[in-house]
C-alpha cells in the first residue's frame, strides 16, 4: 500500500513538474508587451536587478522578475553585456535574454564629409550621441581623413580621433611613395594643402586631377594660385561664411588669401578627401593655366588669358540671367 502511494506521489510530482516547464516555457515564449522596436543601453556594470528594473521601466517586459528567472533559467544570469541594443517590438523574454547575452550591439555611424575643416569634423563627433570623453586639442587642419565611421555607445571621441588621423597617415605614406615624378612639391604636407585646395575648388570626380593640373602649372610658372576658397578660409578660419565674395575680400591680407600670397598657403584650408589628394598626387597633364565655373556645376579651363576671360564673361552672364549673385572671380591677372 505505501509503495502505492508513494509512487502516485511520485507520479503526481511529475505530472505538475511537466505541466510547470510547460507553462513556463509558454510564458518565457510569449510575445512582449513591447509595442515598437526600440533601444536600449545597459551600463558598464550594472547587475542583473538592475537590467530588469529598466527593462520594465521601458515596457520591454511585463514583470522585472520574469525577466531575472528566464535569464536564469536559460544560463544567462551573469554574463548580460553592456552596450546598446535595439529591441524587436514584442519581443519574448528569451528572445530579450538571447539579445541581451549575445553582444550584438547596435553600431552606429558618423559622417565626416570631404572638404570639411577641423571645427566642422569635431562638432560633428561632439554631437555624436552615445560618444564619450572630450575631442583632444590641438588638432590640426588638413590631419583627419573624411570617411564615414562607425562606432558603439561608449565608445571614445579621442580614439575616433587618433583613427581618422592614422587613415590619414598612412593614405599619405602611400601616395607619397607612388605619386608621379617632378612635382613641385616638398612633402606630403603641402599636397595636403594643395589637395585641400582642389577638394574645395570642385566636387566632381572628373575634374580634381585637371584642376591639380593647373595650379601646378601655375606654381611652376610663379603665378598666384588665385583660389577663392582660400580667400574665404582666411576670413573666416574655418567656419561658415555665408555670403559671396566682394572684391575687397581678394586684397585682405591673410597668409592663407592665394590672391595676395605667392605659392601655396601656410597649411590646408579643410581636410582632402581621398579623390583629392589622389588627384594631386597623380595630376593631369595640361597646359591650362585658368579655370572658371561655367554654370552648369563645372568648369572650364582655358590655356591663356584672352580664353579664360571670355570664359569668365560668359559665367557671369549665365549668373546674371538666372538672377544669382556673381563671385568676385577675377578676369585680370
Amino acid at each position: 500500500m505505501r509503495m502505492r502511494i508513494a509512487a502516485g506521489l511520485l507520479l503526481g510530482l511529475l505530472v505538475a513538474g511537466v505541466a510547470g516547464a510547460k507553462l513556463w516555457d509558454r510564458e518565457i515564449l510569449k510575445p512582449g508587451p513591447l509595442p515598437i522596436t526600440s533601444t536600449i543601453v545597459l551600463p558598464r556594470g550594472a547587475g542583473l536587478g538592475e537590467i530588469a528594473r529598466s527593462l520594465e521601466d521601458r515596457v520591454m517586459v511585463r514583470h522585472r522578475y520574469l525577466f531575472q528567472l528566464a535569464a536564469w533559467t536559460l544560463g544567462h544570469g551573469r554574463d548580460l553585456k553592456a552596450g546598446e541594443y535595439q529591441v524587436a517590438a514584442h519581443s519574448s523574454l528569451r528572445d530579450l535574454v538571447n539579445l541581451l547575452s549575445s553582444g550584438r550591439v547596435v553600431v552606429r555611424r558618423v559622417v565626416i564629409p570631404e572638404g570639411w575643416t577641423v571645427r566642422q569634423a569635431v562638432a560633428a563627433i561632439a554631437q555624436a550621441e552615445g560618444m564619450e570623453g572630450n575631442t583632444p586639442d590641438g588638432i590640426k587642419e588638413g590631419e583627419l581623413l573624411p570617411a564615414t565611421y562607425t562606432y558603439v555607445w561608449g565608445d571614445e571621441r579621442g580614439r575616433m580621433i587618433v583613427q581618422m588621423r592614422s587613415g590619414m597617415t598612412q593614405l599619405l605614406e602611400r601616395l607619397w611613395r607612388d605619386r608621379s615624378q617632378g612635382l613641385p612639391l616638398a612633402s606630403p604636407a603641402e599636397a595636403v594643402t594643395l589637395a585641400s585646395i582642389v577638394e574645395k575648388e570642385t566636387g566632381r570626380t572628373d575634374e580634381r586631377a585637371m584642376v591639380a593640373g593647373v595650379f601646378y602649372n601655375r606654381l611652376k610658372a610663379r603665378m598666384k594660385l588665385q583660389s577663392d576658397p582660400t580667400v574665404i578660409y582666411g576670413l573666416a578660419q574655418g567656419g561658415e561664411f555665408g555670403r559671396t565674395l566682394t572684391r575687397a575680400d581678394l586684397k585682405h591680407p591673410s597668409p592663407y588669401n592665394t590672391y595676395v600670397v605667392d605659392g601655396l598657403p601656410p597649411g590646408p584650408i579643410a581636410n582632402p578627401g581621398r579623390a583629392a589628394l589622389e588627384a594631386v598626387f597623380k595630376p593631369a597633364q595640361t597646359d591650362a593655366l585658368y579655370f572658371v565655373a561655367d554654370g552648369n556645376g563645372g568648369h572650364a579651363f582655358a590655356k591663356t588669358l584672352d580664353e579664360h576671360n571670355r570664359n569668365v564673361a560668359r559665367y557671369r552672364r549665365i549668373m546674371r540671367e538666372r538672377g544669382q549673385p556673381v563671385p568676385a572671380a577675377q578676369a585680370e591677372e
